[in-house]
């Protein structure tokens, strides 16, 4: 039987060249859509490592005003801590949660150098403010204030990459220059903070004094922002309050209050768009392909009227003139999909984008099974009407 497909469907190589050929060209397109989807799909999954609810955000912009700032801030943490309906008050970069904004940079340890890492400033209130997991020794404490080295909280993808299968905490790092040195205190487990879809790459805090330095505040990443942890149902009223109790210190000074769940669906509606539109393009894709394959096919069954009469004429049933075309079908999709797999499988081959084998795999599956879905559904109503003309009717027609 299979002899037999192949044999008809080298009779008709011309035809079916041009079937195969749209068939891989949908194949790989679908493969590399597959391979965002599962990509985003493995991150989305993974914990956040830290809890955004009732968290807000509040910048301030001191303006020309340079008398007495960090007794001001001292005086403004410190009336928030004391506000009826705030659970804990941290300060920290202008690289908050689900923020536009980044530092980043390398780290050295024993002549190696670490993957490009994300900075964050962390006071000794975020880990409780943020909920962060602990995995590996402590967070920062009093006892960090006469460190000799700058104590630093890396994540465990930083530990991974610069001290697998040891442990991080005590180990001593350094800037390129080797002049400056911190020393590893505490891992956490996860801290991706860019959106739901970020990556969980190498991470460190850095502690931070409280105090800022006056003559560079002017900088953006220089101005204060706090994240207060609120009790669960607040609203409006505890944000005035909140505004009430800053400006009452720092007067003058610019005040804005956002939640941490308003700011990361603000980042999804920027990260989700992209996969949006990419969707409309791979539906309209899978449409065409859709109906090139009907027409195609039912084109075939046209122009193959005088074989199926002669063929039922000769005793064949409905059911196996139609099961015929199917699997004729069938083996056009396994040649199109296996000259397709040879492209895609160069991608976890050559580590393409340094993407993990396994979604490359998950994503050649994908797209393998919704080719042979579309190709099924595509075949199943020309097989129908193949099955359903009368030798009759066709012998009269020729």
């Amino acid at each position: 039987m299979i002899r037999h497909l192949f044999t008809l469907i080298w009779n008709r190589k011309r035809s079916n060249m041009l079937l195969i050929v749209e068939i891989v060209l949908s194949f790989f397109v679908l493969f590399v859509v597959s391979s965002l989807l599962v990509y985003n799909i493995y991150y989305y999954r993974l914990p956040m490592g830290f809890d955004y609810n009732n968290v807000w955000e509040i910048n301030m912009n001191p303006g020309a005003d340079t008398v007495a700032f960090n007794q001001k801030l001292h005086l403004t943490m410190q009336r928030l801590k004391a506000t009826k309906g705030v659970v804990g008050v941290s300060k920290t970069g202008s690289n908050t949660p689900f923020s536009f904004s980044g530092m980043n940079g390398h780290l050295h340890y024993k002549g190696k150098k670490s993957p490009l890492t994300k900075n964050y400033d962390a006071d000794d209130d975020l880990r409780d403010v943020l909920k962060l997991h602990v995995i590996e020794g402590r967070w920062f404490d009093k006892r960090d204030v006469a460190s000799t080295r700058k104590p630093i909280i890396i994540n465990q993808a930083f530990r991974n990459a610069m001290f697998p299968g040891e442990k991080a905490v005590g180990k001593i790092l350094t800037d390129a220059k080797g002049e400056n040195e911190s020393q590893v205190i505490g891992v956490v487990d996860y801290y991706r903070s860019a959106n739901d879809f970020a990556e969980d790459e190498p991470i460190n805090f850095r502690r931070r004094a409280l105090d800022y330095d006056v003559s560079t505040k002017k900088l953006s990443y220089e101005r204060p922002s706090l994240l207060v942890r609120v009790q669960p149902g607040s609203g409006a009223i505890l944000e005035q309050q909140l505004i009430k109790e800053i400006s009452g210190v720092a007067k003058g000074w610019s005040v804005t209050v956002n939640s941490l769940a308003q700011n990361r669906v603000t980042q999804l509606k920027v990260v989700v768009t992209p996969f949006i539109v990419l969707g409309f393009v791979c539906g309209f894709l899978i449409l065409n392909v859709g109906l090139g394959l009907f027409g195609v096919l039912w084109y075939n069954i046209n122009q193959r009227k005088a074989e199926i009469g002669l063929r039922r004429a000769l005793g064949a049933t409905g059911a196996g003139i139609g099961g015929q075309f199917l699997s004729e079908m069938l083996v056009v999709t396994t040649l199109g999909v296996a000259l397709g797999m040879l492209l895609a499988v160069q991608f976890p081959l050559l580590g393409v984008f340094g993407v993990a084998s396994g979604v490359y795999l998950q994503a050649m599956l994908l797209a393998t099974i919704i080719i042979f879905a579309l190709t099924a559904i595509c075949a199943w109503q020309p097989s129908r009407i193949a099955a359903g003309i009368q030798p009759a009717v066709s012998l009269r027609e020729e």
